[in-house]
């Protein structure tokens, strides 16, 4: 698949989003550098209503005023759509940083989020991508209160030829994942990525289990995770930015997951969670596919977020 034919389902995916921001062309702003009053509230009601929350707005707004004022001192052939992409480039370009494997082995991966926000499909499509990166991935099935999550991770393992470590339903999450790294050790795999229970980020107890299983994962290899990603549905809004928040404070979350970007008009959200956290977002999805998942690109996203075509 070609870098456009991605961008085009990136563009498709935040449609909704796209819907709520993409500003009237009776406001004139496809065209000159005229920021007046009534373009700036219509900017700033389209924002918050996309969730990109009170504190980002003000920054975006500040940052397009800064910015249509230097290219008017500079008569720069260009137009308010174009300087707000170049804005929210730069709320996003700090959290543009894909997942890069160390040189440990296993590089393990340990996926944390609240219940629904997609954890366990997102697990076996980045294991699909590993898969396709020729990577030896193995999986381990921590949510063991669901013995749905675990059927599901064990059909994505059986589906791409990829081991499983699973235990039944009730077992101790912490020994699931604590056996999986062990093994994966053992037999020189790549990367581990080990799925854990869904939690509201309110339960201290069950973020405190979380902790404990990064401890035990720690007596095997003292590094480890070496990635503590947070998978989020981004058709939460604001409440996925406190979620972040909560998860962060209690996991030192070194990358994030922004799912469900398709089916939600409250897009916005990822600046509002780049702005706040500065977090490395790893991936997004935009949809069901395999290659809806996509790893994050903050220049792409700006431009389909506003509807300006990037040339390839």
């Amino acid at each position: 698949m070609t870098d456009k034919k991605l961008f085009e389902r990136l563009k498709h995916g935040l449609s909704k989003t796209r819907g709520i921001l993409s500003p009237d062309s009776n406001l004139g702003l496809y065209g000159k550098l005229d920021l007046n009053d009534e373009i700036l509230t219509d900017i700033e009601d389209r924002m918050l209503m996309a969730d990109v929350g009170i504190e980002s707005t003000q920054r975006l707004i500040s940052d397009l005023k800064e910015c249509v004022d230097k290219a008017k001192k500079n008569a720069e052939s260009t137009d308010i759509l174009t300087e707000l992409t170049r804005c929210i480039f730069n709320i996003l370009e700090p959290c543009n940083k894909p997942l890069i494997l160390g040189k440990t082995k296993p590089f393990a991966i340990l996926v944390v989020g609240v219940n629904g926000a997609g954890k366990t499909t997102t697990i076996g499509k980045i294991a699909r991508r590993l898969k396709r990166n020729r990577k030896s991935v193995m999986l381990a099935a921590g949510d063991t209160f669901r013995a749905a999550a675990v059927e599901q991770l064990v059909t994505w393992g059986e589906r791409n030829e990829i081991p499983v470590v699973a235990q039944a339903t009730g077992a101790d999450s912490a020994a699931v994942v604590f056996d999986a790294l062990q093994s994966a050790t053992a037999r020189d795999i790549d990367v581990l990525i080990a799925d854990t229970a869904g939690r509201l980020h309110t339960q201290n107890e069950l973020m405190a289990e979380l902790q404990k299983v990064k401890r035990v994962m720690q007596k095997v290899s003292p590094d480890a995770p070496q990635e503590t990603l947070l998978v989020l549905d981004a058709s939460m809004g604001q409440n996925a930015l406190r979620q972040a928040e909560e998860f962060h404070q209690a996991m030192q979350l070194t990358g994030l997951c922004i799912t469900k970007l398709d089916g939600t008009a409250k897009g916005g959200v990822v600046l509002a969670i780049a702005d706040r956290l500065g977090i490395p977002i790893r991936y997004i999805g935009v949809g069901e596919s395999i290659d809806d998942l996509q790893v994050f690109d903050a220049n792409e996203f700006a431009h389909a977020l506003v509807g300006i075509d990037l040339d390839y």
